[in-house]
């Protein structure tokens, strides 16, 4: 069966997060706690997952980002949160984002995006930088009511867009997102800018490409 769809991550996969390390540094804080930020609310998120819970990406976003703040002696913590989280609405997207997804474009994909975030935010972040027309819809877990990898997560995506799961991949810097994809049946891609080795205990990629313009050719 034919691809019809991509479905993309939005944060770091679209987004370009490096900014937020200055958001931290700002307030006194260490620049390298941007990356540890991240990853301590995906972690916390997915925790929640694993119990069929869900809290919104921005509630665990503060919480993380004041514990960190207040770790480091960072004065009014909580306060500070709030500067780190508004970091989001103001991120840059990758260099690659916008020829790759106007190459997807000229080969008649249908492109959409599933973000653990809101989809507020994804709106903003792609009107921001001229490609909401481009998009399809703008899905979030929040109305899936669990976040990725759960498989419920992408079946609400692949439901919402009338695809089958084997009409659809899934676009993402992350190997958990697209393990969970694989498990839920979909195709994956994964977009490696760095060159980074795929973790031998998920399940591989469909498609391995350094940067998203060349995913198109792959799927023609």
């Amino acid at each position: 069966m034919a691809i019809t769809t991509v479905v993309f991550d939005v944060n770091e996969t679209l987004s370009d997060l490096t900014p937020m390390g200055a958001r931290f540094a700002a307030l006194g804080a260490p620049e390298g706690l941007g990356p540890l930020w991240f990853a301590a609310t995906l972690r916390e998120g997915m925790a929640q997952a694993v119990g069929g819970e869900l809290t919104p990406f921005a509630e665990l976003a503060r919480a993380t980002a004041a514990g960190l703040l207040r770790r480091h002696g960072v004065a009014e913590p909580d306060a500070g949160a709030g500067h780190v989280v508004d970091g989001f609405l103001e991120l840059p997207v990758h260099d690659d984002v916008h020829g790759g997804v106007a190459a997807l474009r000229s080969a008649g994909l249908r492109l959409v995006t599933l973000s653990n975030g809101a989809a507020s935010v994804a709106e903003r972040l792609l009107g921001d930088h001229g490609l909401r027309e481009q998009f399809d819809a703008v899905l979030s877990v929040e109305d899936a009511g669990i976040w990725k990898p759960a498989p419920a997560s992408y079946a609400y995506a692949l439901r919402t867009c009338g695809v089958d799961a084997a009409e659809s991949v899934m676009v993402a810097v992350h190997p958990w997102d697209l393990h969970g994809a694989a498990r839920a049946g979909m195709a994956t891609a994964w977009l490696d800018r760095h060159g980074d080795t795929w973790p031998g205990y998920l399940s591989p990629p469909t498609f391995t490409v350094g940067a998203l313009p060349e995913l198109a050719g792959h799927l023609a």
